[in-house]
Order: C-alpha cells, then sequence, then structure tokens
C-alpha cells in the first residue's frame, strides 16, 4: 500500500482527508517543552505530507530539519509553501523525496503524524526496526498515534496494547498515553508516544 503510486495519485487528486490544516496539538506542545538551548536537534518527519509542522519549527528555532515523503506533488506544495511562508529556510531544512524504508541517516528527534497508520499493518514491525535504527542512541521517537479502529484503510487503526508490543523490542517506553489535548476531530481517539531509542540497537 506504501507506494509511490498510490500516495502521488492521492495528492494529484487532492485526497487528503487526513490532513488537520495546521501542526497538531500535540506535537506542537511536546515541540513547544524542548529548551532554547536544544533546538539544534537533528529531527525527521517521515511521510510530512503537506508540513505544517516544518514553518512552525523554523519558526521556532530549530535548526537541523529534514522533511521526508514519498510522493512529489506533497514535496512540490511543501516547497511552494516554505518559498512563500518561511524564506532562506533551505539554511536549516531538507526536503527528501523516497521511501522511507530505504532511507538512511542519525536524528535525534523523529516525528510521528499520521504516518504509521498510512501503512499496511504488516509493515509495522518493519516500521518499528526502521525508526531505531535511523534515531541516534538517546535519540527519541516522538508523536501521535491512532487508539481507534477504522473500516479498511488507510487510514489504518490501532490501540495502546498492539503499540506497546510493538515498540518494546527496540525502545524505552517513557509516554503511551492518551492525548489530552487532540484536534477536536479526534478528540478521545489519539494515544502520544515518547520512545527513547535503546543502546545498541537490538540484533
Amino acid at each position: 500500500m506504501e507506494t509511490q503510486v498510490f500516495w502521488e495519485e492521492r495528492w494529484k487528486n487532492s485526497h487528503t482527508g487526513w490532513d488537520l490544516g495546521a501542526v497538531s496539538p500535540p506535537l506542537k506542545a511536546y515541540l513547544d517543552q524542548i529548551p532554547l538551548e536544544r533546538r539544534d536537534l537533528k529531527v525527521l518527519i517521515p511521510g510530512c505530507g503537506n508540513g505544517y509542522e516544518a514553518i512552525y519549527l523554523l519558526e521556532n528555532g530549530f535548526a537541523d530539519i529534514t522533511m521526508l515523503d514519498i510522493a512529489p506533488t506533497a514535496i512540490a506544495k511543501l516547497r511552494r509553501r516554505l518559498s512563500r511562508e518561511a524564506p532562506g529556510w533551505e539554511a536549516h531544512l531538507r526536503l527528501e523525496c523516497g521511501d522511507f524504508f530505504a532511507f538512511s541517516g542519525s536524528f535525534d528527534l523523529i516525528l510521528e503524524q499520521t504516518f504509521l497508520c498510512a501503512l499496511d499493518p504488516a509493515m509495522r514491525p518493519d516500521y518499528a526496526r526502521k525508526m531505531r535504527e535511523l534515531l541516534a542512541p538517546g535519540g527519541k521517537l516522538a508523536g501521535v498515534l491512532f487508539d481507534r479502529d477504522f473500516e479498511g484503510g488507510p487510514p489504518f487503526g490501532g490501540h495502546s496494547e498492539e503499540y506497546q508490543a510493538l515498540f518494546a523490542p527496540y525502545f524505552y517506553i517513557k509516554t503511551l498515553a492518551p492525548c489530552y489535548n487532540s484536534a477536536k476531530p479526534r478528540e478521545g481517539a489519539e494515544v502520544f508516544i515518547i520512545l527513547e531509542a535503546t543502546s545498541p540497537m537490538p540484533g
């Protein structure tokens, strides 16, 4: 399901019903509490889509940001928005078009926002392992996951118990709890995660 052809078609035809039109409130609250002196963290957002977080990160002093999406149209739209709203963005932010599972790098913080739910559930073990692979020791995966079921997909749903089992082999689970500050359409249907990369990488 997570193929360039599929997602490019969705973006070209504006079939982006998951889009909130703004930064997810739980992610915003998480980013706001990061001390100013730590905002040189290397940040990755996979499946970045419209990338509202990109401009928020730039406006709030984050200086090493990578946005990744498999759909060229999504990246092109984000590039245009950045050029309009964040002149000089190229100094602190990179746009990458490609497959998350083939991507390489080392990051201090990866933000999850409607990416896991876009993947076929059979790919979730690969997602967990890849996330750990991309994180530097002590790095964190933080963000929002659905805590509900859907008919068909994507999006694909899930629940806390499943996520606990999925992430435990790779991460110290600092937080996996219901969101208290979800956007209104998602109230009562999200959990927030903060996962810390264990060291060394499990075999």
